[in-house]
């Protein structure tokens, strides 16, 4: 059972009234107490569009989870539940046996001997404001805050290869054409005149005679050498590319629930209508 130093606490922290699967019915607006026992006996929450329609739920069966107050009925049920005009300090047995009817927990009788439902808390009976209302300090608010996903795309560096300069040796044939000569002998035979004939050598006897003749020639000499042909160096350079990338993101929406809030006006003046002839009848 609810305490009140526990009602006190809830209402100081601004909490909700939670179904039983912890789905927000809505937030706490007041705590009535039994005028008899100073126990805590309803809760109103606002239920309608924007939080602007006030419900009460019983607080038999229902828990303190954290600053919330868990009670055993979904949204529909408490949104839905009898509107009480004027009861912003007390509940008067008619109607507190009209909400017990309505959650199916039988009339008041069992509760309180007493006709009204006191909406102050436990230890304040004293004072002069002992009929108002005990209230949360927040009211429920008219906005949401709408939140999405935003896609922040940025790159990273990863190495892809390596590139190694290397130096080796390999074998090719060159042919190429060198002109060489040599020496050969041939023999030219010059008659000699008359008038050469005194200046001819001889002793006037025949004689054999030998004469060497030294030939040449060339030959192809083959020799190798090193030598610095071509310069090579590795270099790098950045090549930049353009590509897509897709991603889901998610956002809120908001909407309007319009068909709520036409149930809600209609209510409103069903309530205001039915009022209205119980007065025309008291009178």
């Amino acid at each position: 059972m609810l305490t009140t130093d526990q009602a006190q606490q809830l209402l100081s922290n601004g909490g909700n009234v939670v179904d039983a699967d912890g789905k927000k019915i809505g937030s706490i607006d007041q705590i009535f107490l039994d005028d008899q026992s100073g126990q805590p006996e309803w809760v109103t929450t606002k239920t309608g569009m924007f939080g602007g329609g006030e419900s009460f739920v019983p607080l038999r069966g229902a828990e303190v989870v954290g600053d919330d107050i868990e009670v055993p009925y979904d949204k529909d049920k408490v949104k839905d539940a009898p509107r009480i005009e004027g009861a912003d300090s007390h509940l008067s047995e008619e109607e507190e046996d009209e909400l017990y009817t309505y959650y199916g927990l039988g009339d008041s009788d069992s509760c309180q001997s007493s006709s009204d439902v006191d909406a102050r808390i436990a230890g304040d009976s004293g004072d002069d404001d002992s009929d108002r209302p005990t209230s949360a300090e927040t009211e429920a608010e008219a906005e949401m805050t709408r939140s999405e996903e935003q896609l922040n795309v940025s790159t990273e560096t990863h190495q892809t290869g390596r590139a190694r300069l290397r130096k080796f040796i390999v074998t090719e044939n060159v042919t190429t054409t060198v002109p060489v000569s040599h020496e050969e002998v041939r023999l030219e035979r010059e008659p000699i005149t008359d008038a050469e004939a005194g200046d001819a050598v001889t002793d006037g006897e025949l004689s054999s005679e030998d004469h060497d003749v030294v030939l040449t020639e060339e030959r192809v000499v083959i020799s190798k050498e090193t030598v610095p042909v071509e310069r090579v160096r590795v270099d790098k350079q950045t090549v930049t590319e353009q590509e897509q990338v897709s991603e889901e993101v998610r956002k809120e929406q908001i909407e309007l629930d319009e068909d709520s809030s036409t149930d809600l006006d209609a209510r409103d003046d069903i309530d205001d209508h039915d009022d209205q002839d119980a007065h025309e009848s008291r009178g």
